[in-house]
């Protein structure tokens, strides 16, 4: 196309983009219509992309990390030829394939779901990072960014990541059109100060008239250009422009045009303008990652053995077996025991540093391109990346989310080093599975399962070792438990996961000396959870008590009562759980004072005893 013929397609966007929007009578027409000239000048010229096969790996990927410009997208949609103009006017609607932000769920040619800001560049980070480093085949990552995100900080880890990784494939368009939603944004049209920071991490950085269509043509060469850099093309924009009323004015966004009809008589009318979309270049992948057979650690029963250290060997034996699998680390792979993969698998291993946003988005992005990542780091601090966790989900992501050093029992590093809240949280997550081993043969076969299943799946570790309770050719079902004692005269039934299952152990053996018989089930499956089990459990014994090194809320109790939500009857359920702010102590202190060791757990049985409730 020529430069007229690119002004007059970049109408057309702004043009489909309100009249999307006034369809649907919602959406972002403002937001779309500053970046229009960006998105026509890459489709007709830059971008290559065969969307009869979204699947082909010569294909350049685009995020859209303003993901509230979904009309804009959308529009480029139909001036390709992927959806035509009665499918763009079900914008919005029950049922369409165009949602307010797009997410690949519903659309094969979107790479990730956006609209939660900050999130795009990190993902596209990742997706970079598997075309540099792991498939070779030379396609290139374009993410339009919105300037009021560049306050997010997980853009800035991602740009950090992206530089310190050389990802010259990689290539960030930011609408700098000064206006966010409720105002201008922080540096407003200074292109330099946003210019300033990407130079920071190693960017090389172009600053350009967003409105003018060849300048954005010569800046999309000089970042297809440059070696050994992302590149990050700051381009100074107005909100709406092209339409009088709303063109770089506040108080518009996440509006619909109220005059839409003279909006697009301003715009020169309605278009059918038509983009043949560069093809991809013929692209394999250049090497053949090799895998071998499957064989995972094994343990002998009655050793000590640290479910981290279990987690470490396995993976490592997977990433053998599996020549898909990739693992992520927040800089304590030495603690989580992914160093053990990095020694042995270097080519598939990521060091994401202190950056768990980035680490988390950065999975995505791999599992994007058909990767498994295992990402991880402490229980605790996987917090911080929750909302890339949710987004994930809503994305269809699958991703493997391993958090070490949970619950009090990791002693003397006190609370702020606990994961006491990541059970609740990962359990909320839509899709999920929560997985919580207490031995070294069970967390070994869990790792393998976990690269099987769908969504994200999240495997909890401990710090200190633990005894060897199972066999090595023992099997661990997902939605599975394991009943470790049991008899036709139990009172009570104990449910432990992880840590406390010893606990639990302990405390019925000495129950059963004083003629309190004890039912003790590994509740390993903490989501989905063993319906049957628990329900036989509950018939069985009359009352069951769950004993968990985790905040009460959301946790194991939670999950026990999951059994119970389809109007059955719940039994007595009595839980044991972290109630107070640990402090610094041992790990059998800390087990002791938050009332979840062999011993309070034994006490807190005999006193139901004492006051009747169990038989």
């Amino acid at each position: 196309m020529n430069t007229g013929e690119l002004v007059e397609l970049a109408q057309q966007l702004r043009v489909d983009s309100v009249r999307a929007a006034a369809a649907a009578g919602s959406g972002h027409p403002t937001s779309s219509m500053s970046a229009a000239d960006l998105m026509a000048v890459l489709l007709a010229h830059h971008y290559r992309y065969d969307f009869d096969r979204p699947e082909h790996p010569g294909n350049d990927r685009f995020v859209l990390s303003k993901g509230h410009a979904s009309p804009l997208l959308y529009s480029a949609y139909k001036a390709a030829g992927a959806v035509d103009d009665e499918e763009l006017l079900t914008f919005r609607e029950n049922g369409s394939r165009l949602e307010g932000h797009p997410t690949p769920r519903r659309l094969k040619w979107v790479e990730t779901a956006t609209g939660s800001l900050g999130q795009g560049l990190p993902v596209g980070v990742g997706i970079a990072l598997s075309g540099k480093r792991l498939e070779r085949t030379g396609y290139r990552v374009w993410v339009l960014c919105g300037d009021s995100e560049l306050a997010e900080g997980s853009v800035w880890e991602a740009a950090e990541h992206a530089g310190h990784e050389h990802l010259d494939n990689l290539t960030a368009i930011v609408d700098v059109n000064r206006l966010g939603q409720r105002g201008p944004t922080r540096h407003g049209h200074d292109l330099d100060a946003y210019a300033r920071r990407f130079q920071a991490f190693g960017w090389h950085t172009v600053e350009v008239d967003g409105h003018d269509v060849d300048a954005i043509g010569r800046a999309y060469g000089e970042a297809e250009s440059t070696k050994g850099q992302p590149t990050a093309i700051l381009a100074r924009t107005l909100k709406g422009k092209g339409v009088a009323d709303v063109e770089d004015r506040e108080g518009l966004h996440g509006k619909p045009l109220k005059n839409a009809d003279d909006a697009i008589e301003e715009l020169g009318g309605v278009r059918d303008l038509r983009v043949e979309v560069r093809e991809p270049s013929a692209a394999r992948i250049l090497h053949a990652v090799r895998a071998g057979h499957l064989e995972l650690p094994r343990w002998d029963t009655g050793e000590e053995v640290a479910t981290r250290d279990a987690y470490g060997q396995a993976l490592t034996a997977l990433g053998t077996g599996r020549g898909d699998v990739v693992a992520l680390d927040g800089e304590v792979g030495d603690s989580t025991r992914t160093e053990l993969f990095a020694k042995e698998h270097p080519d598939r291993y990521f060091e994401c540093y202190i950056a768990e946003q980035q680490m988390v988005a950065a999975a995505v992005g791999l599992a994007a391109r058909g990767w498994v990542p295992y990402a991880g780091t402490f229980a605790a601090f996987l917090t911080r990346a929750h909302d890339f966790v949710r987004m994930a989900a809503i994305s269809g992501a699958g991703i493997n989310l391993v958090g070490s050093h949970a619950g009090v029992a990791i002693g003397q590093d006190g609370p702020s080093q606990m994961g006491l809240e990541d059970l609740a949280m990962m359990r909320a997550v839509h899709g999920s599975t929560v997985l919580y081993p207490c031995d070294a043969n069970q967390t070994a076969h869990l790792v393998a399962a976990m690269a099987e299943l769908d969504g994200i799946r999240y495997l909890r570790t401990g710090r200190g070792e633990s005894p060897v309770l199972y066999g090595p050719r023992e099997e661990f079902p997902i939605g599975g438990s394991k009943v470790l004692r049991s008899s036709g005269d139990d009172r009570i039934t104990l449910v432990a996961a992880g840590v406390t299952v010893p606990e639990a152990l302990k405390a019925a053996e000495a129950l059963d000396r004083e003629g309190i018989p004890a039912r003790v089930i590994d509740l390993y499956s903490v989501k989905p959870v063993d319906r049957d089990t628990l329900r036989r459990a509950a018939e069985d014994t009359g009352c069951l008590m769950t004993v968990e090194d985790h905040h009460e809320e959301g946790g194991l109790g939670d999950a026990v009562l999951d059994a119970f939500c389809d109007g059955r009857p719940v039994p007595r359920l009595v839980r044991l759980a972290v109630r107070t702010m640990p402090g610094s102590a041992s790990p059998e202190e800390q087990l002791h004072a938050a009332g979840i060791d062999a011993e309070s757990v034994a006490t807190a049985v005999r006193l139901l005893v004492e006051q009747a409730i169990v038989s």
